[in-house]
C-alpha cells in the first residue's frame, strides 16, 4: 500500500471521529434545551433562581457574577434567550452547518457556564464537552455527514466548514 493511501485512511478516520463527536455534542445540546424546558429554566422564575443560585453558591470571578445578575434581573428575556442558544447549537451542530463558527460559541457559552457554576457541580460536567467543541473548531467535522460538505463543494477554503 502507498503512503498517501494510508494518509487518506487516517484522515477519513480522523474525520469521522471528529463527525461523532460533532453529533453528540449537538444532540447533548439538543437534549439539554428540552430538560430544562422541562424544569422551567427558561421562564422568568425557573431562570433567575437557577442564576442566583449560581451567584450565591458558586465561586465565580466577580465580574462574572455581576453579569449573572444582570441576566437574573432580565430573566424574561435572557432565560428564553438561552434556550434559543441551546436548541440553535444543538441543531446547527447535529445537521453539520457552519460547524466551526457554531462551534467556536458553544465553546465560548461552554466556558462561561463553567466558570459559573465553580463550586457548585462536578468540574468535568462542563470541561469535557468544552474540549469536544474546541476541537470542533479546529477540526473540520462539518465536512463529513454534514450540510458543510455540500457547502464546501463550492468554496473548499472556507474557514466556516
Amino acid at each position: 500500500m502507498s503512503r498517501s493511501f494510508d494518509n487518506q485512511t487516517q484522515h477519513e478516520r480522523a474525520q469521522v471521529a471528529l463527525t461523532i463527536l460533532r453529533v453528540v455534542l449537538g444532540c447533548l445540546f439538543i437534549w439539554v434545551f428540552f430538560e430544562n424546558r422541562r424544569k422551567g429554566l427558561y421562564s422568568p422564575s425557573g431562570y433567575s433562581g437557577l442564576i442566583n443560585y449560581y451567584i450565591e453558591k458558586g465561586h465565580a470571578p466577580q465580574l462574572l457574577k455581576a453579569v449573572m445578575g444582570f441576566m437574573a434581573n432580565h430573566a424574561g428575556f435572557a432565560g428564553p434567550m438561552q434556550g434559543v442558544t441551546e436548541i440553535s447549537l444543538g441543531v446547527l451542530l447535529l445537521i453539520g452547518l457552519l460547524t466551526r463558527p457554531v462551534a467556536l460559541v458553544a465553546f465560548l457559552f461552554l466556558s462561561t457556564l463553567w466558570v459559573a457554576e465553580w463550586g457548585t457541580s462536578w468540574i468535568w460536567e462542563l470541561l469535557i464537552p468544552m474540549f469536544v467543541a474546541l476541537a470542533l473548531v479546529i477540526g473540520a467535522a462539518g465536512r463529513k455527514w454534514g450540510i458543510d460538505a455540500l457547502l464546501a463543494r463550492r468554496s473548499p477554503r472556507s474557514v466556516l466548514w
